[in-house]
């Protein structure tokens, strides 16, 4: 009995013992400090990583932007000027013809032979014109001896004018034939680039027909028609003031490769050459003509293409890239990171943006770093941690992958 009531003692004391060790235990992870310093080490989130641009300054060039068509420096349709059968077509289609190119030929015999008949009757006419001069030169030296009378030698010096007449029209009915002669060999007007034939040898031709033969285009250079809101005119008309202004059109090729690639294509660069003396009051919009050498022929007639026509550029303004640029309900804003890595949504006074660069006028200094990238999970006062730093493009960039963006210079 002794031994059990020894054991039991021992197991109660053993039991009471950890009984205190759970109930001290349990007082630790309860304290109110290590409570609050586990609470502070789950809330606490993780440095959102983010891409940042610095605000500097530099040369922006300011676009106006909008849409146009290309046209051809010249169209001409070749049509013929004599009728007759089409007996040769010297041109392949779509080749490339200069000015004085024989594109087509007209059965020339019948023109020939017109042109022989009045070089004949011109023979005529002057071999008849020397017998009445020599007649006149008769009576004159027989008028004064009574040997004929005045009313011959009136007659006979009529006649001499009346073959003198007859010969300078001999001429003239010479240069006719050979004019129209001359038509039977139709040649390129202009340098350019042949269309579609229009019709095929063997066929007889008119001269009143409309249809044409083919149509010729100048592609080199190439001209396009630019349309703008109304309120650009003052712009590009203080613009054309200063000198030369510039314009750049992305052909299709290189919007497409844009939309293939997701970057810019090369654009076409040429010069404004006049502003359409009248607004459009319809579409409340003027038009510009711009030339482009075209030097590719990248630029095709008819094809429509998007354009930016610098108007000016802003010199030493401070400047981010565009995608920093956020929307919000009392404007535009972009977070800017603190020294302390965190970030701050600035509400930002903006002049001119386009897709590569926003100048801003106010709201945030040179050297400030804005966020680009991650914006879906920032919020003001979240701590970021920088993984790459960029800049906005500089105005030397831009012009080398310069894109028509729909923005609008302000």
């Amino acid at each position: 009995m002794t031994i059990n009531n020894g054991r039991s003692s021992l197991t109660r004391l053993c039991m009471a013992g950890a009984g205190v060790l759970a109930l001290a235990l349990s007082a630790w992870l309860l304290a109110p400090g290590r409570q609050s310093s586990a609470a502070s080490k789950r809330s606490e989130p993780a440095a959102i990583a983010v891409d940042a641009a610095t605000a500097v300054r530099r040369d922006v060039p300011v676009y106006l932007d909008g849409l146009g068509t290309v046209q051809a420096f010249y169209t001409v349709k070749v049509t013929a000027r004599v009728d007759g059968e089409l007996t040769k077509v010297a041109f392949v289609e779509g080749q490339r013809v200069r000015r004085g190119d024989l594109l087509a030929q007209i059965d020339p015999r019948p023109y020939q032979a017109a042109l022989d008949q009045a070089r004949a009757t011109l023979a005529k006419d002057r071999a008849q014109l020397a017998n009445a001069r020599k007649d006149l030169a008769r009576y004159t030296l027989l008028a004064p001896k009574k040997l004929t009378s005045e009313q011959t030698l009136d007659t006979q010096r009529a006649l001499v004018a009346q073959v003198e007449a007859q010969i300078e029209a001999d001429q003239a009915a010479i240069e006719s034939a050979a004019t129209e002669l001359s038509y039977t060999r139709i040649t390129s007007p202009i340098d350019g680039r042949t269309g579609i034939r229009l019709v095929d040898p063997g066929n007889i031709v008119h001269a009143s027909d409309t249809t044409g033969i083919v149509v010729i285009t100048q592609t080199q250079p190439i001209a396009a028609i630019i349309t703008l809101p109304e309120k650009a005119l003052g712009a590009v008309a203080e613009a054309m003031s200063g000198g030369t202004v510039n314009v750049s059109v992305l052909p299709r090729d290189g919007a497409q490769a844009a939309a293939v690639e997701g970057a810019a294509g090369e654009p076409e660069r040429g010069t404004v050459q006049l502003i359409d003396n009248q607004i459009d009051p319809s579409t409340g919009t003027v038009r510009l003509k711009a030339i482009f050498p075209n030097p590719r022929e990248r630029l095709w007639p008819g094809e429509f293409v998007e354009a930016r026509v610098l108007v000016r550029t802003e010199r030493r303004v401070l400047t981010i890239p565009a995608v920093a640029l956020q929307r919000g309900p009392d404007g535009l804003y972009a977070y800017v990171i603190g020294p302390d890595s965190r970030v701050e949504a600035r509400p930002l006074t903006v002049g001119y943006d386009d897709e590569d660069v926003a100048v801003i006028e106010g709201g945030l200094t040179e050297g400030e770093r804005v966020a680009t990238s991650n914006f879906y999970r920032l919020q003001p006062g979240a701590l970021v941690q920088v993984i790459r730093s960029t800049q906005a493009q500089s105005s030397e960039q831009a012009a080398g992958r310069e894109r028509p963006s729909g923005r609008r210079a302000t």
